[in-house]
């Protein structure tokens, strides 16, 4: 299939699924790491890059996490957090992300002693500054970390509601997913959706659709993370169809860590087809090395999908943004009209879809 990665490049698109510590730019990180007199295992950016996203080898998710160790060693001081934000947006608004949400952990930031305040201001003030410079927007997502305990889920799920509405819209589960069950963050959780904050949680990915199940039923979920390994429990599958929840997915990452073996294998459009909400995302640009652009591509590469069928993806994206609705039909109308799909009457089709 001839792909047209210019015109990719050029369409608008919305990135749900992008963690701030594993979307550097190496050259970045080089350079924090010199600032701050801090030993990394490679000063030269490509032998850095292969150590980070060690290409062609599957790893188990708990190595992959253990990249995330070297890219936080430089991301413990303000000034850091906000310049790495700021290009994070400034990256994605080069490819015309329109809107992306960041989610970074807190509590991962603090071993040098910085307030989680401030990491949450420095975080949310370099995405705001990227906002006034490029077009695009943004969204803080807070991680609570299952790995780690659910009392530090608990002390992130209310610095989350503390900048509701100043930077943050949503709330995650991240962390190693197995031998960790959603079920213990409950209280997170209800914190969360009781103050009226979106969520989602990492879930199918490391391991299979129980923790999905626990991500919905349990957690009560609006969209899930990853979810790749749903299509193991059809009933479930029904049920996230008929709810319209919708997944995040990441092709690469899922490839890095083993879920599946290689792209051709992937569930995307199998759920695509079945009438699932999918969304294609970055996960990490750096530890994956690839761009939502570069995602888009290997879509219509490896599992032939049509410019229709990424265009309506596309969509999707727009559609499941941790948006309040007023600012989401804005955003999704120049979308929509950016890819070719202007239908009439416009504000009809805009209240209806925003529910399909």
């Amino acid at each position: 299939m001839d792909i047209d990665y210019e015109l990719l490049h050029s369409l608008p698109k919305a990135d749900l699924h992008c963690h701030l510590d594993g979307s550097l730019r190496i050259e970045t990180l080089i350079d924090l790491a010199k600032q701050q007199h801090i030993s990394l295992p490679s000063d030269n950016p490509e032998e850095l890059k292969q150590i980070l996203s060690s290409p062609n080898k599957p790893r188990p998710l708990n190595e992959y996490l253990k990249a995330f160790d070297i890219t936080l060693s430089v991301l413990q001081q303000e000034d850091a957090l906000i310049r790495t934000a700021y290009e994070l947006a400034e990256d994605a608004a080069q490819e015309n992300i329109r809107y992306i949400e960041v989610r970074f952990s807190p509590v991962l930031h603090s071993t040098n002693g910085l307030s989680l305040p401030r990491i949450m201001e420095a975080v949310i003030n370099g995405l705001k500054d990227a906002e006034k410079s490029f077009n695009i927007r943004t969204g803080v997502i807070v991680c609570g970390m299952r790995n780690i305990n659910p009392e530090t889920s608990l002390m992130l799920a209310e610095l989350a509601v503390a900048y509701k509405g100043a930077g943050v819209v949503g709330f995650d589960l991240a962390g190693q997913e197995e031998s960790y069950p959603a079920k213990k963050h409950l209280q997170a959780f209800y914190l969360i959706r009781n103050n009226h904050i979106n969520c989602t949680a990492h879930a199918g990915e490391a391991f299979g659709p129980e923790s999905i199940r626990q991500a919905v039923h349990y957690l009560n979920a609006h969209r899930i993370g990853h979810g790749t390994r749903l299509h193991e429990d059809g009933d479930l599958m029904n049920y996230i169809n008929d709810h319209r929840i919708p997944l995040e997915l990441c092709l690469t990452s899922n490839i890095d860590v083993g879920t599946v073996p290689d792209y051709k294998s992937h569930p995307l459009r199998f759920y695509y087809e079945f009438g699932i909400r999918v969304t294609i995302n970055t996960d990490n640009r750096l530890i994956s090395n690839t761009t939502l652009t570069r995602e888009y591509a290997l879509a219509m590469e490896h599992l032939g999908l049509s410019l229709i069928d990424i265009k309506h993806i596309i969509v999707h994206g727009f559609k499941s943004a941790f948006l309040p609705i007023r600012e989401k039909r804005e955003l999704f109308k120049k979308a929509l009209i950016d890819l070719g799909l202007s239908p009439s009457p416009f504000p009809n089709y805009i209240q209806e879809s925003s529910s399909s």
